[in-house]
């Protein structure tokens, strides 16, 4: 964490002045045994009106690059010293999904949530994915949401220390 202290925060400052917002996004999710935590990103989005008066969340050029980049999620590292995340794992999800689950589906809530994992590998480019859709919402509740459980499932299930090597191997190479 000390050397990536420096990084951590040139990316802040860069997005501070980037989005005119402080550089530190923090959002309530879902996490082991469904407690509740907040996680920390950089901030990505830039908040403006559109000309009939709604507001319009959009990525910034910088934000797009951190994105693809996953360097976004740097401050998640704290997340994990702290104890609200390991480095593998199911992702943590907003309020309406992981608290949700029911019966055998829970199985994902016994392990803290990653910042990466199998379920994070196959849709590394899931925004790109329900951009294309008509009903990106619906999309999402129905086919990828129910497939990421599948997968963090079967994560749970077959849980190693060889298995979170690989997959922190696959998401370093997968960049």
């Amino acid at each position: 964490m000390p050397i990536l202290s420096l990084p951590i925060l040139i990316l802040v400052v860069i997005s501070t002045a980037d989005t005119n917002k402080f550089g530190v996004f923090s959002q309530i999710r879902v996490g082991q045994h469904a407690r509740l935590f907040k996680i920390y990103k950089i901030r990505t989005l830039r908040e403006g009106l559109h000309k009939l008066g709604s507001l319009d969340k959009s990525a910034t050029r910088f934000g797009k690059f951190l994105r693809r980049t996953k360097l976004d999620e740097l401050p998640q590292l704290y997340n994990v010293l702290i104890g609200d995340m390991s480095f593998v794992g199911p992702r943590p999800d907003l309020q309406g999904f992981a608290d949700e689950l029911k019966g055998d589906d829970r199985v994902i809530l016994i392990v803290k949530p990653g910042i990466t994992g199998a379920a994070t590998l196959k849709y590394k480019h899931e925004e790109r994915v329900l951009e294309r859709e008509k009903d990106p919402e619906h999309y999402n509740r129905t086919i990828i949401w129910v497939d990421k459980v599948e997968i963090n499932k079967k994560y749970v299930r077959n849980y190693s220390f060889s298995l979170d090597l690989n997959l922190i191997l696959q998401s370093t190479l997968n960049k």
